[in-house]
């Protein structure tokens, strides 16, 4: 029975309960065993709070007996990043300069999901403050790929997508900023979803690229990643740029959906068997009646450049509150007569990691004195006709259809040396965060035996285009 309850959905799950066909600590118990039974092996997790995950559980049950309504999400064991504040539990975002950090309060998700009481088994491993694409840039353990653990999970959000994939977790909080959910997503073969930029709150969660960053859910079924979304979005004053939208009149048929394929993403680069599954996904949806049409984003190929320098500059920014004074790693206990500005180079260089490091400096030089019009302007300027690009594309289609990745998860240590290498995976996510728009990654085969991810990517607050063309791909027989 245990073992059952682990591959349960989120509707499964609160049928189980409400029918008592199960109790909530029965099913806290079968993941924290679960969990202590795989997580040596795949180190998905940084922290557990088990305790807590079995007194929610408990507080079901008894509402249960009571005859009680309890909510969807009651009972449903859900892993958090790292960079997302849970209250009273350690938030490092896998870094030594928050090693013994404690979260005094919930964000704005957690408060979302506590109150609808969902069981937060623990935090989950990532990149340093969610920079790196395999999870490899924690300072404290690399997580392994259930699909196999020779090779990454994919980043920053990798211990996530894991936790989902090894059945540790049935859902999962991410933070993506330029493609940190969909290909973990990818290449652990879960669902994992970007949203429109504003509509789920950043605050509660340590920002890497303020511009660009969004939360996100994993899922191992569309249906649960809308569940979850359904249930984290929404306003909130704490965030000045988040939004709350409703549409009118959403798409629910396949039929007849305009699917954009854009030659720009069918190119070069692309592994043969990554495209070969992702075509054949694509085929699947024409087959149920979508229109697929030939489309050209044109500014694509300065995606990765137009990233590599915001994103650093944002970095430089936000990172810079971390100075060994007012919290986190510190060197200033070693000797009392070290200058300040000793104990701010000192802490820095200690606490943080190369990537960190690296991405800082990068920043900073973009942001300087007589390159900042060379760079961050020009880069801004360009950001602008990516978006209009999306505009452009969805003035004649609903959705637009691309490969996640570039190519399935590769082996630990292939790319660290190389880190044009490791960015150039992300060069058909990081569009999406650049223009703001929400996309989803669904599995669509295998290459080599890997998972494979189709990425498919709607206009703005259009989640439930996603939804609808995610949850067809589904029901292929791929």
């Amino acid at each position: 029975m245990s073992d059952s309850l682990l591959n349960l959905s989120i509707n499964e799950i609160h049928s189980g309960l409400t029918g008592k066909k199960f109790s909530a600590q029965e099913l806290a118990r079968a993941f924290i065993a679960h969990i202590k039974k795989t997580d040596d092996d795949i180190k998905a997790f940084l922290s557990y709070d088990f305790d807590g995950a079995l007194a929610q559980a408990k507080e079901i049950d008894e509402k249960i007996a009571l005859g009680e309504e309890i909510s969807q999400l009651a009972g449903v064991p859900c892993a958090v990043k790292d960079n997302i504040l849970v209250k009273g539990l350690k938030a490092t975002a896998a870094s030594k300069i928050l090693e013994d950090y404690v979260a005094p309060y919930d964000a704005f998700v957690i408060e979302k999901l506590k109150a609808r009481g969902a069981l937060l088994v623990g935090k989950t491993n990532m990149d340093e403050f969610a920079m790196g694409s395999s999870t490899e840039n924690s300072a404290f353990q690399k997580t392994k790929n259930p699909a196999d653990t020779t090779r990454v999970p994919g980043g920053s959000s990798g211990g996530s997508a894991a936790a989902v994939a090894s059945r540790q977790a049935t859902v999962a909080l991410g933070s993506d900023t330029g493609g940190s959910i969909r290909q973990p997503a990818s290449f652990c073969g879960v669902v994992g979803l970007k949203p429109t930029y504003g509509t789920v709150s950043r605050s509660g969660v340590m920002a890497m690229a303020s511009s660009l960053d969004q939360i996100g859910p994993f899922a191992r079924t569309v249906e649960d990643a809308e569940i979850l979304f359904d249930a984290i979005k929404g306003k909130d004053r704490k965030d000045a740029t988040n939004v709350e939208t409703k549409i009118r009149n959403p798409k629910s048929e396949i039929r007849n959906m305009r699917i954009g394929i854009s030659k720009e993403y069918f190119g070069e680069g692309i592994d043969a068997g990554v495209k070969a599954a992702v075509e054949k996904a694509i085929a699947g949806l024409e087959a149920k009646g979508a229109q697929i049409k030939e489309i050209s984003l044109p500014h694509t190929k300065y995606a990765i450049a137009t990233y590599y320098i915001i994103m650093p500059a944002e970095v430089s920014s936000n990172l810079a509150r971390y100075d060994g004074i007012k919290y986190g790693y510190s060197t200033h206990h070693r000797s009392a007569h070290d200058p300040l500005d000793s104990v701010y180079f000192k802490s820095r260089s200690e606490g943080f990691g190369r990537e960190a490091k690296r991405r800082i400096m990068l920043g900073t030089y973009v942001l300087s004195a007589g390159y900042y019009d060379a760079y961050y302007k020009k880069a801004q300027k360009v950001r602008v006709k990516i978006k209009e690009d999306f505009e452009k594309a969805f003035e004649e289609v609903d959705v637009i259809a691309t490969a996640t990745c570039p190519s399935a998860a590769f082996k630990f240590g292939e790319k660290t040396k190389n880190p044009l290498s490791m960015y150039l995976e992300d060069i058909f996510t990081v569009p999406v965060n650049l223009a703001g728009v929400p996309a989803i990654s669904v599995p669509c085969g295998t290459a080599g035996g890997l998972p494979v991810g189709l990425q498919l990517i709607a206009p703005w607050f259009r989640e439930d285009a996603l939804f609808t063309a995610g949850k067809e791909v589904e029901k292929q027989d791929l």
